[in-house]
């Protein structure tokens, strides 16, 4: 169904006890989506030796073939936004997953490197359209606080990368092929899609479109994408796609081939970096809690020094596993939530949707050439140079675009708004 840019949200009154445990549990759901998909991405670095193996990539390749998924999230990011624009982002949240879903399962049938890697790009379509629609749909619903909502997305993505290096390795040694935890995988992501539709209302998925409630409590914002904030905002997006997706795409072989790690303790050592994400909505806490410049700056210095740790530090099981862990607290608990939430504060509340997608664009603009980037530093230099380039190094120069930002020019909540949905 198309959807006016000037339709106000369902009239349900959200205030009401049981209308609004409702709207909770389908917003419950909506985040229980996206643990699959950080299942996936937890999933397949840990199976990339299984695959080099079976096909024979190389190290760049494999490092290619484990981030190219954030290319299609590029590619899909800002189309999404435009597109939410005109239909429902529920539904839209909902293509995606099954977008995903089925990209997932058909991977497991690729015949070589191009299919295999159109596959796994074409996993990163549903993904961004989910991601896109779910971060527009918790920023505007809990409009006052966004970025701790967006913590609540990315805390998600914690659990997700808890359970899904346990149960994949799990799968793993049970079937003895790395495909079966894939099917696994994409068969819940369809049961998830059927409960978005059954439980997810129009009242909760369309709040802060034009007109609607979001005005009500939020002020100020740039009325255009064209604006300082936002530009800055890109480009740190894309040094924080580079840093991320650095790690999640090489790291595991990192410890795997390098540190000569068993694949149960690369597991065990991923599920803790998952642990360190589930900081998630304390980052977007702080985020909304205190100035814009120092939570960021801070972020990328702690990320920079835990970067450095990582591939200079001791090569034991308990060295690498804290590190991991504040890996995660830092790089997508504070730098991947707060940067999202600011691209969606930087502008007026309709432009909610299409911030979701420029961040979404410009993030997985670079995460999808991270792992490449850093498996070719990694083959050319040695592991140590890579993470120190990759993970040091431009966390270090992102500090210098953070101090340009001007959070005068940000959108912030009224002192004192005449109802809130949250």
């Amino acid at each position: 169904m198309a959807l006016s840019g000037t339709q106000i949200a369902g009239n349900v009154d959200t205030r009401t006890g049981a209308a609004r445990t409702f709207a909770l549990l389908g917003i419950a759901i909506l985040l229980c989506s996206y643990v699959i998909n950080a299942m996936d991405r937890q999933l397949f670095p840990l199976i990339l030796p299984e695959v080099r193996r079976e096909y024979g990539f190389s190290l760049p390749e494999a490092g290619l073939m484990s981030t190219v998924f954030t290319l299609g999230m590029a590619l899909a990011g800002l189309p999404t936004g435009y597109l939410m624009s005109r239909y429902a982002r529920k539904s839209v949240a909902q293509i995606g997953i099954f977008l995903f879903s089925a990209a997932t399962i058909v991977t497991v049938f690729a015949a070589g490197f191009t299919d295999m890697l159109l596959t796994r790009a074409f996993t990163g379509i549903g993904e961004a359209m989910q991601l896109t629609a779910m971060l527009a749909i918790l920023s505007s619903y809990f409009a006052r606080h966004r970025a701790t909502a967006i913590g609540a997305v990315n805390f998600t993505f914690g659990v997700g990368a808890v359970l899904g290096p346990l149960l994949g390795a799990a799968i793993l040694s049970a079937y003895g092929t790395w495909r079966a935890p894939m099917i696994a995988f994409g068969l819940i992501g369809f049961v998830l899609m059927a409960l978005v539709q059954a439980f997810v209302r129009r009242s909760v998925s369309e709040v802060g479109l034009a007109g609607g409630m979001q005005r009500a409590t939020v002020i100020g914002g740039a009325k255009t994408l064209r604006n300082r904030n936002t530009f800055l905002l890109v480009i740190l997006s894309c040094i924080a796609g580079l840093v991320l997706y650095g790690f999640l795409g090489m790291y595991p072989t990192f410890l795997r081939e390098e540190l000569q790690f068993t694949p149960a303790d690369t597991g065990t050592v991923m599920s803790i970096f998952g642990l360190g994400a589930l900081a998630s909505i304390g980052g977007g806490f702080l985020g909304d809690r205190f100035p814009m410049r120092p939570v960021l700056v801070v972020s990328f210095l702690i990320a920079a020094l835990v970067g450095w740790l990582l591939f200079n530090g001791p090569a034991t099981f308990a060295a690498q596993a804290p590190l991991a862990f504040a890996w995660g607290v830092v790089a997508p608990g504070s730098l991947f939530v707060n940067i999202a939430a600011y691209h969606v504060k930087a502008v007026s509340g309709e432009l909610a949707g299409r911030a979701s997608g420029v961040f979404v664009t410009s993030f997985y603009t670079a995460a999808s050439i991270a792992g490449y980037m850093i498996g070719w530093l990694a083959a050319n230099f040695g592991w140590t140079i890579a993470g120190d380039v990759q993970l040091c190094a431009i966390c270090l120069v992102a500090i210098l675009f953070v101090l340009a930002l001007k959070p005068d020019q940000m959108a912030r909540p009224m002192a004192t708004p005449p109802f809130t949905l949250s």
